[in-house]
């Protein structure tokens, strides 16, 4: 067999390059144009701006459809309307796909899903991150079932990967029907405003079945999903913008469940005191403070990643360091139905516990909470089993666990929110707490009422007999002097004390019992 010739391998690697251009510029300058027009980036851009630069290896770059009928035979685009490879984000490998919206509309077809399916298995089997940057039309209805065929693969190894690799969806674009259930099942969702929509049945199918008029942002926009429905974790206005909160985000996660998250140099020093804390939590428990300005005091440079800021805003939770380390942050929130947990800030806080747990995330929860909400809705809608998933959350996590009480922590809301009761390593108070199994003023009126009622005069009574329950059950060393709390600490002194804690239980193990998996409440 006669050996190429130079000219004939410059020739066929002309060719190459050729292809490769071709499929990386798309076949219609035009469409390139109008994605431009939307305000949205080609899936190329998006990759170069998500990855370190120059690291993106494509994977199947020049593969093509082999569908027929329909027109089908006729256009053959490289790539198939998906981008997928893997690259670097602060030198760590992530994996990505990215829908390319100017093929098919992003549609997914057999040769698309199978594109995907086998990135998907490369990131599971390297054990790294997953990206998918979501810019797709749903299914390819030319290619009939096979397509949905290609969804059903997704979904499997979403769930075969949760919990052992972060995944990351990133709507960049329309992901309408049972698309929008894989972004469901990854761990977190960005969204830009105006360009990004998610439903299952899109405005036109809605006015139809049940007569309402909706737009598309109106029925699944960023806000929507970031404020109503909580499908949404992080909404931004630009790509730019969302695409470098990724690659912060990832920079703070472990790349499976078998690492611990990476370490961050600060010069922010371990035990530096808090002082301001004095002033940014009044003693006063009927007056409101932001807890997050208490967050951003204790963690290192103030730096803070809220998850869902916009929904259930009575709960906070979000990823910071201390000490270089990254931890889970959850706290109450007094600036929102006075830090009340209800149904929705129960699951906001339960689906954030279980992923830190399920990758070595430790844990720091902060309390304040007067209770669970009252009343017949919350009842009604299951507040009994869904607020029971953030008990299950914390008492089936194994990651270290600190806790610090800073001023109410009322009833069994208190031992829902990682009290020692259930499991905390370390449980902390300040000297404002008021640890019990309900305000002093609620419990007079019950534990006193014949009293009170008797009373010639029943308002001086009450208050007194609300001073004499503070004064023998509510002090702030009762829960201590019964072992129910480690230490009373100065506020101060509380990041110093939470990074020499969370310093000791770095190496913690836990051995759960031998089961298949555990039944957690719906």
């Amino acid at each position: 067999m006669a050996l190429a010739t130079s000219d004939e391998l410059g020739g066929r690697l002309d060719e190459l390059a050729a292809r490769k251009a071709l499929a990386r510029d798309g076949e219609n300058p035009a469409a390139t144009e109008r994605q431009h027009a939307k305000g949205k980036l080609t899936a190329h851009e998006r990759i170069a701006l998500l990855l370190d630069k120059g690291s993106f290896s494509e994977v199947e770059q020049l593969r093509r459809h082999r569908a027929t009928g329909f027109g089908l035979e006729a256009r053959k685009p490289y790539g198939d309307g998906v981008v997928t490879g893997w690259g670097t984000v602060e030198g760590r490998t992530v994996f990505v796909y990215a829908h390319d919206f100017r093929i098919f509309g992003g549609a997914l077809g057999e040769a698309h899903a199978t594109k995907i399916h086998k990135i998907m298995d490369m990131a599971i089997a390297a054990g790294a991150p997953l990206v998918s940057l979501n810019d797709g039309a749903g299914a390819r209805i030319q290619e009939g079932v096979s397509a949905l065929a290609g969804y059903g693969g997704i979904f499997q190894r979403n769930t075969k990967a949760s919990g052992v690799i972060p995944q990351i969806s990133v709507m960049l674009g329309p992901c309408a029907g049972g698309a929008a259930y894989s972004p469901a099942l990854t761990d977190f969702v960005f969204m830009v405003r105006e360009t990004s929509q998610m439903f299952i049945t899109g405005p036109d199918v809605v006015k139809a079945v049940t007569g309402e008029e909706i737009t598309q942002n109106g029925l699944g926009g960023a806000d929507v999903h970031a404020e109503t429905s909580g499908v949404c974790h992080f909404a931004y206005d630009d790509e730019e913008t969302c695409l470098a909160e990724v690659r912060y985000l990832l920079s703070m996660l472990p790349q499976n469940n078998r690492e611990l998250p990476p370490t961050a140099a600060t010069g922010d020093p371990a035990d530096r005191r808090c002082d301001s804390l004095l002033d940014l939590v009044p003693t006063d428990g009927s007056r409101s403070y932001d807890m997050r300005s208490v967050v951003e005091e204790i963690v290192d440079d103030s730096e803070f990643m809220e998850v869902h800021a916009d929904w259930a805003q009575n709960i906070v939770c979000g990823l910071a360091r201390v000490d270089g380390h990254t931890v889970g942050i959850v706290a109450n929130q007094p600036a929102a139905m006075a830090g009340v947990l209800d149904i929705r800030a129960s699951e906001k806080g339960a689906r954030f516990v279980q992923f830190c747990d399920a990758f070595n995330i430790p844990l720091v929860t902060l309390i304040d909470v007067p209770g669970f909400l009252p009343g017949v809705d919350q009842e009604h809608d299951g507040i009994i089993r869904r607020g029971a998933k953030l008990l299950y959350a914390y008492c089936n996590a194994t990651v270290p666990r600190v806790s610090v009480v800073l001023r109410k922590a009322y009833g069994g809301a208190y031992i829902v929110m990682d009290s020692r009761s259930i499991g905390a390593d370390i449980a902390l108070a300040w000297p404002t707490n008021e640890i019990a199994v309900m305000g002093a003023e609620g419990a007079a009126n019950v534990v006193f009422r014949r009293e009170i009622a008797a009373s010639d005069d029943p308002e001086a009574t009450r208050r007194e007999k609300i001073e004499q329950y503070r004064r023998e059950l509510v002090h702030p060393y009762y829960a201590a002097e019964r072992g129910l709390v480690d230490d009373v600490i100065d506020p101060g002194e509380t990041r110093d004390v939470l990074a020499r804690s969370l310093a000791m239980l770095l190496s913690k193990h836990t051995d759960l019992p031998s089961r298949k998996h555990g039944n957690p409440p719906q």
